[in-house]
């Protein structure tokens, strides 16, 4: 049984409700194919009335020269418009797809990849899918076409004289064929290392701030230049492949009108064809060298800039967002770890035989020296791995065979390291969707940011990464945007980190207050006044559960959890 073409759907996005674009780009990029051919008929006419001092005949001529010139004018400017129109759907169609395909990736796919391979392939390769693959498509059709009507048109002037002109096709034809192969590859070889650039760019851009505090500008530069002379030289093998290709193809193409020139000039002296019958063959020889020359070529450069769509669909495909049973968003019961044993690399558990228990509607907290594992506890809830051994289920239904989609109606998380897009306060803590007035400003509250929003103003831009906020700010604006997404289980880790002690114990007492909601959260302030109203705290060490109880009950064991309380509370 012959595979599914992976690349199917991201060409088939190219032509959706675009087709009759296409067609009428295609017509009019057709009309090329009788304006050469006038163009030539022409030329070889005017030959002919000079030889035979026929003013009459030139005259008219004239006329028909005009008209043509016109003509191309007029065809050619609609044809750009409409090309323009064609590409440009294709081009958003075809990303958007690809988008939308990669935002149904799953929290774990982002968590392993690099974001260089996404921009790579819908940036730098999409500028060479426009060129090799979709302006091409137009030559491909018209070329083959081009060289039927020639062949038919210049029979009817000698039979003899296209027979030469159809052998000498053969030599430009060998030469490109020869080089297709080899363009492909590098083709693939330019794109990876563009891959590779613009993710190491990103890299260091990102840690700037980094780079200059550990003055490791000069560390930083090697690596940029190491990477920026990778790809230049495949960007240079490239280029020099397609130059000798061209080169070889150019100068055969040569010979080849040589050759013809030749044949015709012997055959006119004969008498067998007119001066103006060599002109026409001499002119239109382009229309038979052209596909012969440039059809294995731009077929080479298609099947490269295909490679390049392929490569899409696989970065999309890898790491895919496994399907499994939706649930509702509502936990009725609880969520429950039995014996969950979880690490990053073989061999080295992060987490090891943990048990718990998180009923629903409760408020947990999770403590632990860093290290012991509670971030990778909240990465394990939100789906992020699944290659844990033992079992967490919600409501009795095991973790990995719940589909992802569901899973995210379900619950939410807070993290360390707060997102926030290059857009207003309000559509940042919104996340671009529509809700309530009322609901914004009582989830702004909640979180903190009261004040905030009215020093700036809710369409105040926060800009890239929120560089316009302070980190206690962005994280404010983290905790508003869960709050109003209002899921029925919410993580936190360290969510209050970035606060002062005053916002975070408002902010965090805020959340404990709301009522229905399954809270688990991970903190290291160990503030007396919170603990006491949660209804169970977990602490973990070395990736175990080393204790469990109310704060109560955990202080007069004098264990663990009393060590690290007194340590943080001096």
């Amino acid at each position: 049984m012959r595979k599914p073409d992976p690349a199917r759907p991201y060409i088939r996005a190219f032509y959706e409700h675009n087709r009759l674009r296409f067609l009428g780009t295609a017509a009019l990029y057709l009309l090329e194919i009788p304006v050469m051919l006038v163009v030539s008929w022409v030329l070889g006419e005017v030959v002919d009335a000079i030889a035979a001092l026929d003013a009459a005949r030139l005259l008219r001529l004239l006329w028909v020269a005009a008209g043509t010139a016109v003509f191309i004018g007029i065809s050619e400017t609609l044809y750009y418009r409409a090309l323009s129109g064609w590409l440009g759907r294709a081009l958003r169609q075809y990303k958007s797809y690809a988008f939308r395909r990669l935002s149904e990736k799953g929290i774990s796919a982002f968590t392993r990849e690099s974001t260089g391979r996404y921009l790579s392939v819908l940036t730098s390769d999409v500028t060479v899918i426009v060129s090799d693959y979709l302006q091409n498509l137009f030559a491909l059709i018209v070329l083959p076409l081009n060289f039927a009507a020639t062949l038919v048109f210049l029979l009817t002037y000698s039979p003899a004289l296209t027979g030469a002109a159809v052998a000498l096709c053969v030599l430009p034809f060998l030469g490109v064929a020869a080089f297709g192969p080899g363009l492909a590859r590098r083709e693939k070889a330019f794109s990876d290392a563009s891959e590779g650039f613009v993710g190491k760019l990103k890299d260091l851009l990102s840690g700037f701030a980094v780079i200059k505090s550990f003055k490791a500008e000069g560390e930083a530069g090697r690596i940029f230049d190491g990477e920026n002379r990778g790809l230049e030289q495949a960007r240079s093998r490239r280029l020099l492949w397609r130059g000798a290709m061209q080169g070889v193809s150019s100068s055969l193409s040569v010979i080849m009108q040589f050759g013809l020139f030749f044949i015709g000039a012997y055959l006119a002296l004969r008498g067998s064809v007119t001066a103006g019958t060599v002109l026409i063959f001499t002119n239109l020889s382009n229309s038979l060298i052209q596909p012969v020359q440039q059809i294995p070529q731009l077929l080479a450069q298609r099947k490269a800039a295909r490679g390049l769509i392929e490569k899409l669909a696989a970065t999309v495909e890898e790491n895919a967002a496994r399907t499994g049973e939706a649930i509702q968003p509502v936990l009725t019961d609880a969520i429950a770890l039995d014996r969950v044993t979880f690490g990053y690399e073989p061999d080295k558990p992060v987490l090891r035989d943990l048990s718990l228990r998180l009923e629903a509607g409760k408020k947990y907290a999770l403590v632990g020296a860093s290290g012991s594992g509670k971030s990778t506890l909240l990465n394990l809830l939100m789906g992020a791995c699944d290659g844990y051994t033992g079992s967490i289920s919600i409501d009795g239904k095991e973790l990995r065979a719940v589909d992802p989609d569901s899973l995210y109606d379900l619950m939410s998380l807070i993290g360390q390291n707060v997102f926030v897009f290059d857009d207003t306060i309000r559509r940042n803590i919104t996340m671009f969707r529509d809700f309530p007035q009322e609901a914004v400003d009582s989830a702004a509250e909640r979180a903190g940011l009261t004040a905030v929003i009215a020093e700036h103003g809710e369409d105040y831009r926060c800009g890239e990464n929120g560089a316009g906020l302070s980190g206690g700010e962005r994280q404010r604006v983290s905790i508003a945007r869960c709050l109003l997404r209002g899921t029925p289980v919410l993580l936190l880790d360290e969510a209050t980190a970035s606060l002062d002690n005053q916002t975070a114990f408002a902010v965090t007492g805020a959340i404990l207050a709301l009522d229905g909601l399954t809270r688990l959260v991970v903190t290291h302030r160990l503030d007396a006044a919170l603990l006491e109203q949660y209804d169970a705290i977990f602490v973990l060490r070395d990736g175990t559960l080393a204790e469990a109880g109310t704060f109560g009950d955990l202080m007069a064991e004098k264990g663990y959890f009393y060590s690290l309380y007194r340590v943080a509370n001096g």
